[in-house]
């Protein structure tokens, strides 16, 4: 029995429920191609950006065309045939709808990478069926799963390039396996494709008759969406506290309203909340979306929340469900994935935003480094660019966090030095 046959089934699908999902694997794997495949054979391009593309391809003296120019936008990288940035594209099936974030493969560029996963709920780990995994592979696939992404496909690509073989795509099936049970990755799905001719894609085709599974839009289209598999605390960071003072109405002069994006869960006028780090508690006494007023609010929708009491609520704040609170730390243990050029030093005192609210802190200690060839734990004094380690911060004041793993959105923050103000690291709450 093949191992595919033991690996855990998807729900079924969710109609018209939008799907983010993320490309992502070593170098030269096929992502952009892959992308590039799905909008077309989704009829998902527009005539005019076919015809460029078509002109662009028959230039470089290409007899078809290269789906890959569709997502490789930037000039750097249709120069140099990689993907540099994160690049984003929609489509639809009828069925659902998707945003895919193409991360490239580079291992400079894994900061790219770990900006993409951050908001996707599924990955396609491409995997060259000539090269089989390699050292980004596994990277990819580490990262992905910290990042909190539960579901894993790994693409099998370029199956035309080793005439359509079975023992080869087993191979790399039994090695990429061997790698997750070790790595803690659970929930993982395999296919041989070819991005190129369009085998396994949106259509069968005819060259993998040995394969009985899904195609890849099929694992698509059923995969679960966001907020939709166990049920989510209430998060709101209060991003703007909305005052029109200087309103010709009299009846907006007291208004005061607390704007920001619930991240999950949802509320209900007359619910009881906590607003964190401070622990005061009031209810729910309106909810508005513009000039409307709501009964309830859920995730991913923007409001604006007014309360029963005048309680000093500010900017950075968190109001949370109340009796489901996340814990109120003044130190900070999280998975870190450093980005910086510039070596972590424990020395310096960096910035650390998560959600709204920005901290200043300093780094108490690395646990230790994850060593991605050998997925073992080992010592560090110092962290390296593409560094994955387990750290501790002193926080300058405490934060209302949950863990990664339970909530994505207050589980997150990224560190930023202090003098340049650039995005040094991202971390996931342990």
């Amino acid at each position: 029995m093949s191992a595919i046959e033991h690996l855990p089934e998807f729900d079924q699908p969710v109609a018209n429920g939008l799907l983010r999902f993320l490309t992502c694997g070593s170098v030269d794997d096929g992502k952009s191609t892959l992308i590039g495949r799905l909008l077309y054979d989704t009829k998902a391009i527009l005539a005019d950006t076919l015809h460029a593309i078509e002109k662009t391809s028959a230039k470089r003296g290409l007899t078809a065309t290269d789906l890959s120019l569709l997502t490789d936008g930037l000039q750097a990288e249709r120069e140099q045939g990689i993907t540099i940035d994160v690049a984003y594209r929609y489509f639809t099936t009828g069925t659902r709808k998707y945003i895919i974030a193409d991360a490239p493969g580079h291992e400079q560029y894994t900061r790219n990478m770990v900006t993409a996963a951050s908001t996707a709920n599924l990955a396609i780990i491409l995997v060259d069926a000539r090269k089989g995994v390699q050292t980004q592979t596994r990277r990819h696939s580490k990262l992905a799963h910290m990042m909190g992404i539960e579901h894993l496909v790994v693409a099998v690509n370029k199956m035309d390039l080793v005439d359509y073989d079975e023992s080869t795509f087993r191979l790399i099936e039994a090695e990429y396996l061997h790698f997750a049970a070790r790595a803690g990755l659970d929930d993982v799905r395999f296919v041989p494709m070819s991005a190129v001719n369009g085998d396994m894609m949106v259509e069968r085709g005819e060259r993998l008759n040995w394969y009985d599974g899904p195609t890849l839009l099929e694992i698509l289209e059923a995969a679960p969406v966001a907020h939709s598999e166990h049920t989510e605390p209430f998060r709101f960071p209060v991003q703007y506290v909305c005052r029109p003072q200087q309103s010709a109405d009299p009846a907006l002069h007291d208004f005061r309203g607390y704007m920001g994006r619930v991240e999950s869960g949802e509320v209900a006028v007359g619910d009881e909340i906590s607003v964190l780090p401070g622990g005061r508690t009031t209810r729910i006494r309106e909810i508005r979306l513009g000039e409307r007023s709501l009964p309830r609010a859920i995730a991913e929708q923007s409001v604006t929340l007014l309360v029963a009491d005048e309680i000093d609520i500010s900017r950075g704040d968190l109001i949370v469900s109340r009796g489901g609170t996340p814990s109120v730390r003044d130190t900070l243990r999280a998975d870190l994935c450093w980005l910086s050029e510039t070596p972590l030093d424990p020395r310096r005192r960096y910035l650390i935003r998560h959600a709204t609210r920005t901290v200043k802190a300093r780094l108490a200690q690395i646990h230790y480094r994850f060593d991605i060839h050998t997925l073992e734990r080992q010592d560090a004094a110092a962290l390296a660019t593409n560094d994955i380690a387990e750290v501790s911060f002193h926080l300058a004041q405490p934060l209302a966090v949950d863990p990664y793993q339970r909530n994505r959105a207050t589980g997150a923050f990224i560190v930023i030095d202090e003098v340049t103000n650039d995005t040094v690291g991202a971390g996931m709450v342990v």
